[in-house]
């Protein structure tokens, strides 16, 4: 029987979170495109992606909507959930040489994207949360989300100024929030892209307890989720 032989077309990539969804951690491939010859051989896995794929999609209940304009680049939606892997490769901070494993949850700056990007885990278990990083992340209305900076992050710092002055500095900022850190299957929770942010107030130092306006309001059921009374 030919072997069978799936290319990537010569200048195109695939899909950021196509790639980090089948190889979370590079898969030991030395490029994407040996992983893609792999799969191609792989009748079965093929199959059983294309059965996952549609019983997610059957599972759909919010529309997604893509990013502003200005962020085309980052392969995300907002409404939509993705894993840590999909996340950090659609900011261009993963790749097969910088794996996602190095990443130390909290929130992420993609030079190549302009973005801030705040990974935010909203009931935080103290077994799995050291005291330091036991953050007060909430909803307080469907539209304004309340989170806080890393510990050492101060105003004037140059972390703290991209953060404070992102409008004026032309840069982005996105707020990506999960209920938990673990789902009921015990795997790593799923982060929900809660969309573009502006500033609207902030307090204190280290942390900077710092109030967005989210660009798009969240649904229902996550802003009870992710409420102080939820």
């Amino acid at each position: 029987m030919p072997q069978t032989k799936t290319s990537v077309p010569s200048g195109i990539e695939p899909p950021d979170c196509t790639r980090s969804t089948l190889w979370p951690n590079a898969g030991g491939f030395a490029s994407y495109q040996d992983g893609f010859d792999v799969l191609a051989q792989n009748a079965a896995v093929r199959d059983e992606i294309r059965q996952v794929i549609a019983v997610a999609l059957a599972g759909t209940t919010h529309v997604t909507a893509p990013l502003e304009p200005g962020m085309e680049r980052v392969t995300l939606r907002t409404h939509a959930h993705y894993s840590r892997e999909e996340v950090l490769a659609a900011l261009d901070w993963a790749s097969l040489t910088h794996k996602p494993s190095a990443f130390v949850p909290g929130v992420v700056w993609s030079q190549a994207m302009s973005t801030d990007a705040f990974l935010v885990t909203l009931h935080k278990a103290e077994s799995e949360y050291k005291a330091t990083t036991m953050y007060r992340d909430f909803a307080m209305s469907p539209d304004v989300f309340h989170c806080e900076s890393q510990n050492a992050v101060a105003t004037d710092s140059p972390t703290g100024q991209r953060y404070l002055r992102h409008r004026e500095l032309g840069t982005h900022v996105l707020i990506l929030a999960r209920t938990a850190k673990r789902n009921e299957w015990k795997g790593p929770g799923a982060y929900r892209c809660l969309g573009p942010a502006t500033i609207a107030d902030h307090q204190g130092e280290r942390p900077i307890a710092i109030t967005w306006n989210l660009t798009h309001s969240m649904a229902m059921d996550f802003f009870q989720a992710a409420s102080l009374t939820g």
